[in-house]
């Protein structure tokens, strides 16, 4: 077949599965893998071949990735349930002052915090962000919606554990501690200077607290939350997060109303370190196995540590003996219940991504590809990048976009000398631009920050799409150097 015509059929392919997402409302699974077939078939694979094509590319990525994406999820739910994430988000937010909040909180969220479901996360620290948003000034609302909005997306697709930058080095097989160490020389610098532009346009008139704001809802959410901490939300399920966020935030750091004050809440809690303990153990070790490994170092002890699933499942064991003694051990296997169901769908589609990404260099793509940019290494960095930019404008789900645009460049990474670890930083890059209507963070974000849905569109659409384009450009002379 020729390469053309194998051009030609990727593509329909690809637009084929948008299409099922978008028009029909097909689960992106199943779309993704009707499309792996109709390209297995249309060049000439046969079906025996593409079927195996398939299922091997799905359990391929399940031995790279499977266990580390569920032993993240799993310490997150845990985390979660034990109260450790809200408890960090209210000391750093309270230690740094006003002027830093936008900032702290957008570190905070974009690095240490990501082995959280991303939902999860946002509804915890959502209510504490629209608490403190007043401190900061007339702008708070704007940049404090901002800094969540970019953070947010940012860490799940360029910080390990974050899943889609697991699902990104598993595809392309990246090590995952050369993930976890390019992942932050990207993310620190995106998070600061995307919030920097952003607060330089709140500043020149782009923000309207009258019309981009929500005042009434946030009045009402304000009532909601305080009526909910006299009703004793702490009985909430573990994956009921919004409700026992807020009632549990504000009820703690209101004296006089029968409750405790936040430094006794702390006094009697087990301390915040020793929660966080196992799970930054995990990534100390993830990253002395990486820094082993480029320095040819041989001490075979720490390699074992080191490797990723070994140490994800150290901090899974220490998070589940730590998380037990301060909430105990009920509570540590409903935390683990929730987690499994979060875990699953990120798995299945993680798998289907890989399926066809195995499909897509089974139909030679990447030779012909290879050929295209055999010159440069920035033109398909820059290319990625708009195939994700463009599925996730159309489909609306970063993961997806990034898994998919990452599996069609996949195999050009081998024939021209470009590092993967690139491929993946630009794909995730890609799947940020246009965060809209579409995506369930939107929502979440427009109506537990009070911000109306003009507001929304400034601050994520606008916003994460800053962040995408400074993300690009700080991985483009990466590129030069690596």
């Amino acid at each position: 077949m020729s390469d053309i015509a194998v051009l030609i059929n990727t593509a329909v392919a690809v637009l084929a599965a948008v299409v099922l997402i978008v028009r029909f409302r097909v689960n992106p699974v199943i779309a993704l893998v009707i499309g792996s077939v109709y390209l297995g078939l249309a060049v000439g694979l046969g079906v025996e071949k593409t079927v195996e094509t398939i299922t091997s590319g799905f359990g391929e990525i399940m031995v790279e990735v499977g266990l580390l994406i569920a032993f993240g999820v799993l310490m997150g739910s845990i985390l979660n349930q034990s109260g450790a994430i809200r408890r960090l988000v209210e000391h750093l937010l309270s230690t740094f002052g006003p002027k830093r909040l936008p900032y702290t909180m957008g570190l905070a969220i974009g690095t240490v915090l990501q082995s959280i479901f991303l939902d999860v996360l946002l509804v915890i620290s959502a209510p504490l962000a629209r608490k403190l948003a007043p401190k900061i000034g007339k702008l708070g609302t704007a940049r404090m919606a901002t800094a969540m909005a970019i953070a947010l997306e940012c860490g799940i697709v360029f910080t390990v554990p974050g899943v889609a930058s697991l699902a990104l080095a598993g595809l392309l097989n990246v090590p995952l501690g050369k993930m976890l160490l390019f992942g932050l020389l990207l993310v620190i610098p995106t998070i600061i200077i995307s919030i920097a532009i952003m607060t330089f346009l709140f500043r020149r008139g782009f923000w309207s607290e009258a019309k981009d704001e929500d005042h009434t809802f946030v009045e009402e959410e304000d009532r909601e939350g305080e009526e909910e901490s006299d009703g004793g939300t702490s009985q909430s399920a573990p994956g009921q997060s919004a409700g026992s966020g807020q009632g549990n935030g504000g009820a703690d750091a209101r004296p006089g109303r029968g409750t405790v004050t936040v430094a006794e809440r702390e006094r009697k809690q087990a301390p915040l370190l020793l929660l966080f303990a196992p799970l930054l153990t995990s990534l100390l070790l993830i990253g002395a196995g990486a820094i082993l490994q480029i320095l040819n170092i041989d001490l075979p002890w720490l390699q074992l540590l080191g490797e990723p699933v070994i140490a994800l499942l150290i901090g899974l064991i220490g998070t589940c003996l730590v998380t037990r003694a301060a909430i105990g051990q009920e509570k540590v296997e409903q935390a683990i219940t929730v987690g499994f169901k979060e875990s699953g769908q990120i798995l299945i589609l993680t798998g289907v991504g890989g399926s066809l990404a195995a499909t897509v260099a089974a139909a030679g793509l990447g030779d012909i590809l290879g050929g295209f940019f055999s010159a440069s290494t920035v033109a398909p960095l820059l290319v990625v990048w708009a195939i994700a930019a463009v599925l996730h404008i159309a489909v609306g789900s970063v993961t997806l976009s990034a898994i998919t645009a990452a599996g069609l460049l996949a195999p050009i990474a081998p024939a021209i000398g470009l590092d993967p670890v690139l491929l993946a930083l630009a794909a995730g890059a890609g799947s940020l631009f246009m965060v809209h209507v579409t995506s369930n963070t939107f929502w979440l974000l427009q109506s537990l920050l009070g911000q109306s849905v003009r507001g929304a569109l400034k601050s994520v659409t606008v916003g994460v799409s800053v962040a995408s384009v400074v993300a690009i450009l700080l991985i483009l002379p990466m590129s030069l150097l690596f």
